[in-house]
């Protein structure tokens, strides 16, 4: 079945070149021009990914994120025209799962979609399709979910794969550096800090009080890590 994306931006020759490519490749599309035309199509259909500009008429695409967010976690790619790191950061720590600046090649977001469209379906050798356990903390690799304490916890799809890395190699410290080669791969050439917001946001869900952790650590001036017992 077709993978459907939602393409969102107020520039409607932008919104016809990508339309154009990404259906030749073999993608379903949905459009929207602001934010509240975006939030009414993804409410209303399925959809697998998000292209989701910053910029928009009537709510702004963070607002768009953030409101996505409490009930989906569908990847999310946020555009922005500005450059700007804070804008990167705030669209990342609402939920997005990638960004890119404008103007972009459409051979990189053809990339950047494949990729993460990939990564939230991931296909995994027998022995990675395992339920892991730590004391409460319960993920399980096959359908991507997580619950604490039995409660279900909701991540995005980067957000999850950070913790499968660090629950998979428990006491090894990652650097940021590592963290980003293992997680973002190659479709990534941004900040550093961004993954500073991830493993934050990651601590406030898995974590019971993020500022005393039970399970993810920091190692100060290396990185994080993952333990199962108190450090």
């Amino acid at each position: 079945m077709a993978k459907r994306i939602l393409l969102v931006d107020d520039e409607p020759l932008l919104i016809k070149g990508l339309k154009f490519t990404l259906e030749k490749d073999g993608y379903e599309t949905l459009t929207a021009f602001d934010g509240e035309e975006a939030l009414e199509v993804f409410n209303n259909n399925q959809v697998d990914l998000v292209l989701l500009d910053v910029m928009l008429p009537k709510l702004d695409g963070i607002v768009v994120c953030q409101r996505i967010r409490e009930t989906s976690n569908v990847p999310i790619i946020m555009l922005t025209a500005k450059g700007e790191d804070m804008d990167k950061i705030l669209g990342l720590e609402y939920g997005a799962d990638d960004y890119m600046t404008k103007p972009f090649n459409i051979l990189e977001v053809k990339a950047r979609i494949k990729t993460i469209l990939r990564r939230a379906t991931p296909e995994r050798p027998e022995q990675e399709n395992k339920v892991l356990k730590v004391r409460d903390l319960v993920v399980n690799p096959v359908n991507r979910s997580v619950s604490l304490d039995g409660k279900d916890i909701r991540l995005t799809a980067k957000e999850f794969d950070l913790l499968s890395l660090f629950i998979n190699n428990r006491g090894r410290v990652f650097s940021r550096e590592e963290m980003l080669d293992a997680v973002w791969k190659n479709d990534y050439a941004g900040d550093e800090r961004t993954v500073d917001v991830h493993i934050r946001r990651l601590r406030e869900k898995v974590e019971r009080n993020p500022t005393q952790p039970e399970f993810i650590f920091t190692k100060w001036g290396v990185g994080y890590y993952f333990t199962d017992r108190d450090d």
